[in-house]
């Protein structure tokens, strides 16, 4: 028997500042709109076009906390999740249908935060640190070591930014 698939990766601008809310037993939500860009030309007029599609993501936990904490209007991110379709009661009393993204993963992309907030990231995400990591050289997976850099790369490998070498290319 065949198993589906409901798997979402996109990258956006955060279109607003998310949205925080809290559930009956204290975990968090998140809630932001992600605008994705599509351009093309158009054959027959040769004339540049643009389309712009928006969608709703929800953040849960942990991870709506982060969101809720560093994720700002304008920012690119990246977020990875499933598509839910989910039913509700509107104030006419008519039932209406909303689809959503629910996250299970986001990276922050384009570099530092804007508003100079810190925002270093540990190998599940970005994660709150009130005081800066030293820097230093130490390229090492080793749990214990820190980071070379105050905001490692988002792909979490090791940031080679500082290495010199005689590499001709």
């Amino acid at each position: 028997m065949a198993r589906g698939v409901n798997k979402v990766i996109l990258v956006g601008t955060v279109g607003r500042d998310p949205e925080n809310k809290s559930m009956p037993s204290g975990d968090a939500i998140a809630n932001l709109s992600l605008a994705t860009n599509e351009q093309w030309r158009d054959k027959a007029t040769g004339e540049k076009k643009e389309s712009t599609e928006w969608h709703r993501i929800v953040f849960y936990g942990k991870l709506a906390e982060i969101v809720g904490m560093y994720v700002r209007k304008g920012q690119m991110i990246y977020v990875e999740g499933s598509l839910r379709t989910r039913k509700w009661q509107g104030q006419d009393g008519q039932e209406r249908y909303t689809t959503e993204i629910i996250a299970s993963d986001m990276q922050m992309l384009g570099g530092r935060p804007n508003d100079g907030e810190r925002a270093p990231m540990n190998q599940g995400g970005y994660t709150p640190n009130p005081a800066p990591a030293p820097r230093n050289n130490n390229f090492s997976n080793n749990n214990n070591s820190q980071p070379a850099s105050d905001y490692p790369p988002a792909s979490g490998r090791n940031n080679f930014e500082d290495f010199d070498d005689d590499i001709p290319f």
